[in-house]
């Protein structure tokens, strides 16, 4: 299994300190959240509690996180890093492609994709997107962003959809190499599409239970698919385990990528020096014995 740092609400002065501890302790990521602002009134339920209510304060940081990556890749060499997850039909799939592109060309292809759809309809009514086609749309703008992004180096790529729609054009720079896109969302879509269209799926803050039920579900539509030989990442971030043992049985129900926030697990001040300990000492009780 491998070790994803999660870099979410995170003052972004402490990001690249982070980066590069999380990277001499060996650590496989870093998977940077997304949030464009914060509505001060909002029409919509958080779907991920219980009372419907956000989790977080308006001015809790949440840093652009392709400028974080960018940031980041540039003072490390090893460490990989991921979007958790990409609001990607609040943007134009063109040029989140042309950003993804360049990120993973100077980052030496160290760079994959989380994407999700965004609950909060304020995003959409404020961007000027439609949130009644978010779904269709993220399917069209992953398609356009792996056509960018194949691993081919620069080349003449169209797309003619119902949402998107343009002739041959090039985009370089290009990676060599294809740049992976996981889908997040436990809903039956948001499962749909990532064993439909993604290379992996990531899932939001939450038990085992819900994870090896949605795990189980995967598996079954990806052999619906045709597509249960096909390599693919299942990007975890679990509530209710801290011990070895409890990481090895997320390994057996088929992780391969497990988020952590080390500082929360121990109680640690959201000071940059207690941060630090905290990455480091996670890697010695946990990440040295797997």
């Amino acid at each position: 299994m491998k070790w994803a740092l999660s870099g979410a609400m995170i003052d972004a002065g402490q990001l690249i300190e982070l980066a590069k501890v999380a990277e001499d302790a060996g650590y496989h990521s870093v998977a940077m959240p997304d949030s464009v602002f914060y509505p001060e009134h909002v029409s919509a339920d958080y779907p991920y509690t219980s009372d419907g209510k956000r989790m977080w304060r308006p001015e809790v940081p949440m840093p652009d996180p392709f400028i974080a990556i960018a940031a980041m890749s540039s003072v490390t060499r090893r460490l990989r890093f991921s979007t958790n997850v990409l609001k990607l039909p609040l943007r134009d799939p063109l040029l989140t492609a042309k950003q993804i592109a360049t990120m993973a060309v100077m980052s030496v292809n160290r760079v994959a994709i989380g994407v999700g759809l965004s609950w909060i309809p304020e995003e959409f009514t404020f961007t000027r997107t439609d949130m009644r086609t978010r779904g269709a749309r993220t399917d069209e703008a992953v398609e356009i962003i792996k056509a960018v992004c194949a691993g081919r180096g620069p080349e003449w790529v169209e797309y003619h959809g119902r949402h998107y729609d343009f002739d041959r054009l090039m985009i370089s720079p290009a990676p060599d190499t294809p740049v992976p896109i996981y889908v997040g969302g436990h809903t039956e879509p948001g499962l749909k599409r990532a064993a439909r269209l993604g290379d992996g799926w990531i899932s939001v803050n939450t038990t085992v239970t819900q994870l090896t039920d949605a795990i189980r579900r995967l598996t079954e539509l990806r052999a619906d698919y045709g597509r249960s030989d096909v390599p693919f990442e299942i990007d975890v971030a679990p509530t209710d385990v801290s011990g070895v043992d409890g990481y090895r049985e997320l390994e057996r129900a088929g992780v391969t990528i497990c988020r952590v926030v080390p500082w929360r697990l121990y109680g640690a001040e959201p000071t940059l020096p207690a941060r630090i300990d905290a990455v480091r000492r996670f890697a010695d009780e946990v990440i040295a014995k797997f």
